[in-house]
Order: structure tokens, then C-alpha cells, then sequence
């Protein structure tokens, strides 16, 4: 069994490394199969910090951030996974809308308590009824929230790739946590 998943992951890899240089030699085909590959994944992340009404604006996000995996993919040193690379660069894209598109008001966080969710409640929900619910709230605050709590960066990385203090960054995960608390009860 080993040795199948050993070989998978290498017929994997192979396949990836062939899309590369398909793609630095800029081959339509090899753009359009690397676009197909990687996009469930990378949708899924955009998806995330877009409401998910507007489908398509997660479409352009994406696809700002495919072109520039298109752009850079010569700088890609393989020195980690290709696809962690392309997720970073979807990342990137993503930050950069935020940043274009809305303005982060200064929060001051003056007690910093716990919104303390059920586990009753939560146990009966299912991943994609949370990940709804994370959807419905601002945008702002949406962003913040999946940035902290889903994808496990800190108030100051947060701050640095949105420009927002680590204050204002506290106060959106806060909030977040109490409107969810609130829907998650009402359910």
C-alpha cells in the first residue's frame, strides 16, 4: 500500500513539473490544466472571504490570482510545495482586493473575552452550515475572522497584510465571534 501512494505521489509530481514548463513556456494548454487543477482548492479559499452570493467576484479574484502565478511561475525555486506557493500568491490576491475595496474603521477592544459558543450547538451544525454563517457576516470582519481563526495567522500578520492595527485586527475576531455566537443560538 505504501509503495502505491509512494508511486501516486510521484506520477503527482511529475504531472505538476510538466505544467510548469509547459507554463513558463507559456502553453496555452498547460495553463488551462493547471488552472483546472489547482482551481477546486484555491476556490474553496477564495470562497472564504467573499460573500458567497457574489460568486463572481470570487471568480475575479481568483483569476487576478492565477494570472499572477502565470507571471511569476519562473520564480517558483521549488523549495516547497508548488502548490503552497500558488496558494500564497491566491492569498496575496485576496488581501489585495480587501485592501482596494474596503476601509477598516479603528477598533479598540476594551475587555477581551471569549464568545464561548455552545459545543451542543456546534456539534449539531455541519461544516458547510458554519461556513455559511461565517459568510453572512461583514465583510470586514469576515476577512479578520477566517484569517485568524481558519488559517491560524496572528493579530500582527493579520495587521501587516491588511494594514490595520493589531487592535482593530482583536476587535473584528471578537465581533465575529459574538455575531456567530448569536446565530449559532438563534439556530
Amino acid at each position: 500500500m505504501t509503495a502505491i501512494l509512494s508511486q501516486i505521489e510521484t506520477t503527482q509530481e511529475v504531472f505538476i513539473q510538466g505544467l510548469i514548463e509547459g507554463c513558463i513556456k507559456q502553453e496555452r494548454s498547460a495553463q488551462e490544466r493547471l488552472y483546472k487543477h489547482f482551481y477546486p482548492k484555491m476556490m474553496s479559499m477564495v470562497k472564504r472571504y467573499t460573500n458567497y452570493h457574489q460568486y463572481h467576484l470570487a471568480e475575479e479574484i481568483l483569476n487576478n490570482g492565477f494570472l499572477k502565478v502565470f507571471q511569476k511561475i519562473e520564480t517558483f525555486g521549488h523549495k516547497g510545495s508548488f502548490e503552497g506557493w500558488v496558494r500564497r500568491i491566491i492569498y496575496h490576491s485576496i488581501f489585495d482586493h480587501v485592501r482596494s475595496t474596503t476601509k477598516y474603521r479603528e477598533k479598540v477592544v476594551f475587555e477581551e473575552k471569549e464568545q464561548a459558543i455552545p459545543e451542543i450547538a456546534v456539534q449539531k451544525m455541519e461544516y458547510d452550515d458554519i461556513i455559511q454563517l461565517i459568510q453572512k457576516l461583514p465583510e470586514n470582519t469576515r476577512v479578520v475572522f477566517n484569517m485568524y481563526i481558519i488559517e491560524g495567522f496572528t493579530h500582527r500578520e493579520i495587521s501587516e497584510k491588511l494594514e490595520i492595527s493589531e487592535g482593530t485586527s482583536k476587535w473584528h475576531v471578537h465581533e465575529g465571534r459574538k455575531q456567530l455566537k448569536a446565530k449559532i443560538e438563534s439556530r
